[in-house]
């Protein structure tokens, strides 16, 4: 199965429960009635984890964590965060270790194919939020360059990987015409362009400022913001979200629920507050590390901010994107509809619980 392996770097700034304690902890979901003045023993306790926690492309999972709104709308998140060489988010979800991923919306399409009901409960941002970063002097500037290259991406098989395959194509060059390779993510990627084993790397901020910094990269192919990639992948790409097997959901509505009120607050405290009042609400590990400084990250979150969708809502036309992409990489979507792989239910009734004005035109059955 296709994975997204995003890993986390700076193992130090990341929230690592231990998953032996996660079995089953989803129960105390079903049935409650705790609202955001109940204790905590009664609240509902859910298992997340996150496709790299301190990545900028995941970093509402945790604010809404520091912001207190999980807490505040009645649930116990327990954030857990995907390592390196260790088992990936959506296949932790997918095999019942942990009740939710934090992991692209691409997922629930690979999962369907294969006949495992994974949906999307919230969509927390439009684009990838990553970038084709080349080298100085590699020469790439945009997908058609890509041949006889060698694309870094965070491993075989990966969602980067995925997605460079696919934005290849939209310049008719193939998987064939270049090489590629694993590089990870953070120092890894940054050593796999200093080195030049790499011309380019699929990455995202921190590590983009940190290659800009060190003048050892620009970015080729902006994946990060709305707008580029509309011009790049024909529309809107809803990446980021909360994935969840659907017999979870069935049978833990209530603390299906809570947990999307909690990030859709968070999603409007973002689109109200500016890159700086964000990053000083983060651990200080995730903006401030050995590959960046915390003004970096907050240059960085500023450009690519608007990757971030301020309601919840799956955009409309996204999910068409995403399936055109997976059919044009070799997934068989045949037995896939794209009204099974997403619900705005859950955002809906968030909007509605804070009063907040729906501004994301949403998807609906046909996407």
């Amino acid at each position: 199965m296709i994975k997204h392996k995003i890993y986390a770097a700076a193992a130090t700034g990341a929230i690592v429960l231990s998953l032996a304690a996660c079995g089953g902890t989803g129960t105390a979901g079903s049935g409650s009635s705790a609202g955001a003045n109940g204790g905590a023993a009664s609240m509902p306790t859910v298992t997340m984890m996150v496709g790299g926690i301190d990545k900028q492309i995941y970093l509402p999972y945790e604010l809404a964590q520091q912001l207190g709104f999980y807490k505040k709308y009645g649930v116990n998140m327990q954030l857990s965060t995907e390592q390196n060489g260790g088992v990936g988010a959506e296949d932790a979800m997918a095999s019942g270790q942990v009740d939710m991923a934090g992991a692209w919306y691409v997922h629930t399409v690979d999962f369907q194919a294969k006949g495992k009901d994974v949906i999307n409960l919230v969509q927390l941002s439009g684009a990838p939020g990553e970038r084709i970063m080349c080298g100085t002097d590699s020469g790439v500037h945009s997908p058609a360059d890509f041949k006889g290259k060698t694309m870094g991406v965070t491993d075989l098989g990966s969602g980067t990987d995925e997605l460079t395959q696919f934005v290849a194509s939209q310049a008719g060059v193939t998987k064939k015409d270049y090489h590629t390779l694993a590089v990870g993510a953070g120092a890894t990627a940054i050593a796999a362009i200093q080195r030049k084993s790499a011309d380019c790397v699929m990455t995202t901020q921190p590590t983009v400022g940190a290659l800009e910094s060190k003048k050892l990269a620009y970015t080729a192919v902006d994946l990060a913001t709305a707008a580029g990639a509309t011009k790049t992948l024909g529309g809107d790409w809803p990446a980021a979200g909360v994935l969840a097997n659907a017999s979870w959901v069935k049978t833990h509505e209530d603390a299906a629920q809570k947990v999307v009120d909690a990030l859709v607050a968070t999603m409007h405290w973002i689109n109200t507050h500016s890159a700086a009042d964000i990053a000083n609400k983060l651990p200080s590990s995730y903006v401030q590390n050995s590959t960046i400084s915390k003004d970096q990250y907050i240059a960085g979150l500023t450009t690519d901010k608007g990757q971030f969708l301020p309601d919840g809502i799956m955009p409309a036309g996204g999910p068409k994107v995403i399936f055109a992409m997976e059919k044009g990489n070799g997934v068989d979507t045949s037995k896939v509809s794209i009204a099974g792989t997403f619900t705005n239910k859950y955002a809906l009734a968030a909007n509605k619980l804070e009063g907040f004005a729906t501004t994301t035109t949403p998807a609906g059955a046909d996407g």
